[in-house]
C-alpha cells in the first residue's frame, strides 16, 4: 500500500477513536535533576496529562556521568528502569524518563549526544520511546595544572550557566573526591586550588547534568518532541500509537538516466501491534536524484 503520508492525530485520537487515552492521566516524571522543566511543557500541551516528580526519586542509581556509579543497562532499558521506579514511589500507571550519552561522532569524531525519553504505560502495556541525536553540545574533558587553564576551560564551554566538575583525576570514583555543580568564578578558583594541593594536575570536564547544562535540556526537549510526534502518529489500520519508519527503501530514480541510485526512494511505516505496513513514497518530497548520486552517471 503507498500513500503519501501516514495518519496523523494532533489530539491523540485515531479516526475512528483511539484506545490509548492521555487526557487527564497522570504522567510520573523520573527525574531529580529538574528535567520536568524541559519535558512537562510540551507533554502537558500535547498530550493533556498531568505531571508529578517524585519526592524521592534517586537517578544517581542508574549511573552517573561522573562515573562513580556505573549505568546498570543500555541507554533505552536504563531509562525504562527508571521509569518503572518512578511508578513505584507513586500510584500510577504513565511514567516518562530520559537518559542521556556522549560519544564521538561516527563521522566528523566531534562530540556527539543522544538523548532517548521514554515513556512506560502500564495501562496499555506498552512503551515507546523519542531520540535526539545532536552535535549541539559542550561535553568537554581536559587534564590542568593551573587555575588559569580551569578558567580559560570553563569560558570555552558556556561557564557558568553551564556547570563544571573538577576531581583529582579522570579515573577517581569516590564521591567525596568529585567537586560537582560548580556555578561561580570563587567556587571555581577554591576547589582548583584545593586539588592542586592534593596533586599537580588535576580532571575537568563539564557537568552534563541537565539542571547544570541548558544546552543539554534543549536536547531532552527535542527529544520529548519526537515521543510526543510518535504517540501522535496512529497506525491507519489499529489506531495503536507509534506508526512509525521501519524500513528506508533507496533506489530513487537519477534525474539524468532515470537508473536508480542510493538515495532514498520510500519510507516503510509499520505498526508494533498488528503489524499493518504502509509504503510512503518521495519521503524527501523529490521524485529524482541528483546526477552526483548516480553509479552509472558519476562513477
Amino acid at each position: 500500500m503507498t500513500s503519501n503520508s501516514p495518519i496523523l492525530s494532533p489530539t491523540g485520537r485515531g479516526e475512528q477513536g483511539n484506545p490509548i487515552e492521555f487526557r487527564d492521566r497522570l504522567m510520573v516524571i523520573a527525574t531529580m535533576h529538574r528535567k520536568e522543566l524541559a519535558i512537562a511543557p510540551i507533554v502537558q500541551t500535547s498530550l493533556g496529562v498531568r505531571v508529578t516528580v517524585p519526592q524521592d526519586f534517586n537517578s544517581d542509581l542508574f549511573g552517573t556521568f561522573t562515573r562513580d556509579i556505573d549505568r546498570p543497562a543500555n541507554q533505552v532499558e536504563t531509562a525504562k528502569l527508571k521509569a518503572e521506579k518512578a511508578l513505584e514511589l507513586i500510584n500510577a500507571d504513565l511514567s516518562i524518563a530520559s537518559e542521556g550519552s556522549f560519544f564521538p561522532h561516527p563521522i566528523l569524531g566531534i562530540p556527539y549526544n543522544r538523548e532517548i525519553v521514554f515513556l512506560l504505560d502500564k495501562k496499555h502495556n506498552f512503551n515507546v520511546y523519542g531520540e535526539c541525536l545532536s552535535t549541539d553540545t559542550n561535553f568537554r574533558h581536559q587534564e590542568i595544572s593551573s587555575y588559569e587553564q580551569a578558567y580559560d576551560f570553563a569560558l570555552k564551554i558556556g561557564f557558568p550557566d553551564h556547570a563544571i566538575v573538577l576531581m583529582p583525576d579522570a579515573t577517581t570514583s569516590a564521591k567525596e573526591a568529585i567537586y560537582k555543580g560548580i556555578t561561580s568564578e570563587n567556587l571555581l578558583k577554591v576547589s582548583v586550588r584545593e586539588l592542586l594541593k592534593q596533586s599537580p594536575q588535576i580532571h575537568i570536564e563539564t557537568d552534563m547534568r541537565s539542571l547544570y547544562n541548558p544546552t543539554r535540556m534543549s536536547n531532552i526537549a527535542k527529544a520529548t518532541e519526537e515521543l510526543v510526534r510518535k504517540l501522535q502518529q496512529l497506525c491507519p489500520n489499529c489506531n495503536f500509537v507509534n506508526f512509525d519508519v521501519a524500513e528506508r527503501l533507496r533506489g530513487l530514480p537519477c534525474e539524468l538516466c532515470g537508473l536508480p541510485t542510493q538515495v532514498t526512494r520510500a519510507h516503510v511505516y509499520r505498526c508494533d501491534r498488528c503489524q499493518f505496513q504502509q509504503e510512503v513514497l518521495f519521503p524527501d518530497e523529490v521524485q529524482t536524484a541528483d546526477p552526483m548520486y548516480c553509479s552509472y552517471c558519476n562513477p
